[in-house]
């Protein structure tokens, strides 16, 4: 090569080839980019999802919208006809104290009917599948027309035996005092109830928000009836009854919704707060899961037994993270593809060992041999010539070339290398007593290093390397 570096070897270009195992229809040219899919996509119960899965309602909104009607329009009638002339005739805080309320209600309202009510993800089809197992060894195999029992399961809570009940939709054994919702198609979390007004279900996570809203739907219904009252009776002291209802004909309407809805939402409110000093939930009272006529022993194991214990743990308590995770991406099941193994196994080998063992198959077996190996006391080494094979003895491998002869020895090991600077003997120059060559000794270790080039050279495996050892020691 000229000095300088010029010449054709300098415009090559190397590139590094990946060890990576790929499966054989993947093309790294091909590969199109596939746009990530949020869960409330493919969320498999009757939900609505609204900003991009943030708000999360029930698919029946019809009532919900008729309720938000409804307190708007009561409510803007009051601040724009009532309010005014309150404010001025009695005192200024009405309008403050009906703002306040107002805004409350609407902020329930929303938070209510706009959040996870405690819904429970559906089982995997792999958790199904083991989950069938289960069942059907507990259950044993039926035969001829016997039906297995219900499946249930049974835990005690507090003293209290609970019966947990299988869903066949979710394919899972629900908790404790949930159930699945009809309406929704969802397992929810310590059910209550599917409440059309709100267009949710009423749940573990959005109970709190529920009772504070309908607790101050009732004081802001209350407090709007009453002071429609007052102001229609301030005008019918001025102008007479008639007059009165003719000056302020919204007000007439006000007192009708709020006359025909207290009652309602007054009752609600106080069974809620019923159930809410005993622990209970609606679903649990209307089908007398803790009544006393079942029995003595029949009690609620939730129940801390103080009114006032239960009620913080209700409405103070922390709320439960959701375990739907409906914004979140979907991980697509990739394959893991299976390291190339040339049909050899190997055992407790890592992926890059694998590589490096598919790339060089003499590194897949034993070690390599050493020095010592090659040269054993009493036993000729590799160098030395090879006595004629006679009838009887082993025949080399198939693999292996003739080594019958010293002359077909010498053609594949040659006298000296061209590149290098080392000096090999020949199997003539070689010293006839084994035991002049040590084995640490330069000599040894040339000729070492020479037969594993000339392995490596040849491609011969190692089986043939230990059977020219063999047929050398004979």
């Amino acid at each position: 090569m000229p000095p300088g570096g010029g010449g054709p070897m300098k415009d090559c270009e190397y590139s590094q080839i990946s060890t990576h195992s790929s499966s054989p229809m993947e093309s790294p040219h091909k590969k199109k980019k596939i746009a990530a899919r949020r869960k409330w996509e493919v969320f498999p119960g009757r939900n609505k999802f609204f900003c991009n899965g943030r708000i999360m309602m029930a698919r029946q909104t019809g009532v919900f919208y008729l309720t938000l009607i409804l307190i708007l329009v009561t409510s803007g009638l009051f601040f724009a006809f009532d309010c005014r002339y309150l404010a001025e005739k009695i005192t200024p805080a009405i309008p403050v104290v009906g703002g306040i309320l107002f805004f409350f209600v609407m902020g329930t309202l929303l938070r209510t009917s706009f959040s996870d009510p405690g819904v429970l993800p559906r089982a995997t089809p792999d958790e199904a599948a083991d989950l069938e197992r289960q069942i059907d060894i507990a259950n044993g195999t039926s035969s001829g027309g016997y039906r297995p029992p219900p499946r249930t399961k049974e835990v005690i809570i507090n003293g209290q035996t609970v019966k947990l009940k299988y869903c066949f939709t979710c394919k899972i054994f629900r908790p404790p005092r949930a159930s699945h919702c009809s309406l929704c198609d969802n397992c929810v979390e310590q059910f209550d109830h599917h409440c059309p007004w709100v267009g949710n279900c009423v749940g573990k996570r959005n109970y709190r928000f529920f009772y504070m809203f309908i607790l101050s739907l009732s004081f802001l219904t209350v407090f709007i009836f009453a002071f429609v009252i007052t102001h229609v009776i301030h005008r019918s002291q001025q102008k007479g009854f008639l007059d009165a209802l003719k000056d302020s004909p919204a007000s007439v309407l006000e007192a009708v919704i709020c006359f025909f809805s207290v009652w309602s939402i007054i009752g609600l409110s106080g069974f809620h707060t019923y159930l809410i000093s005993s622990n209970q939930t609606t679903n649990e009272d209307i089908k007398g899961s803790w009544s006393n006529k079942r029995g003595k022993e029949n009690y609620n194991p939730y129940s801390y037994g103080n009114i006032f214990t239960n009620c913080c743990v209700a409405l103070c308590g922390p709320i439960s993270p959701s375990l739907i995770d409906r914004r979140g991406y979907i991980q697509p099941d990739t394959p893991q593809p299976a390291a190339p193994s040339n049909g050899i196994t190997m055992y407790g080998a890592t992926q890059s060992q694998s590589d490096m063992a598919a790339a060089t198959p003499l590194l897949q077996s034993e070690p390599s041999l050493t020095s010592e190996e090659l040269h054993m006391p009493g036993k000729p080494g590799l160098g030395t010539p090879c006595a004629s094979l006679t009838l009887g003895q082993p025949t080399p491998p198939s693999s292996m070339p003739n080594l019958a002869t010293e002359a077909t020895l010498s053609d594949i090991m040659p006298l000296k290398d061209e590149h290098g600077g080392h000096q090999f003997l020949t199997p003539d120059e070689a010293p006839s007593p084994p035991r002049m060559l040590g084995a640490g000794s330069p000599l040894a270790h040339s000729r070492t290093m020479h037969m594993l080039g000339l392995a490596s050279q040849d491609s011969l495996h190692e089986d043939s390397v230990r059977g020219l050892v063999k047929l050398s020691s004979v």
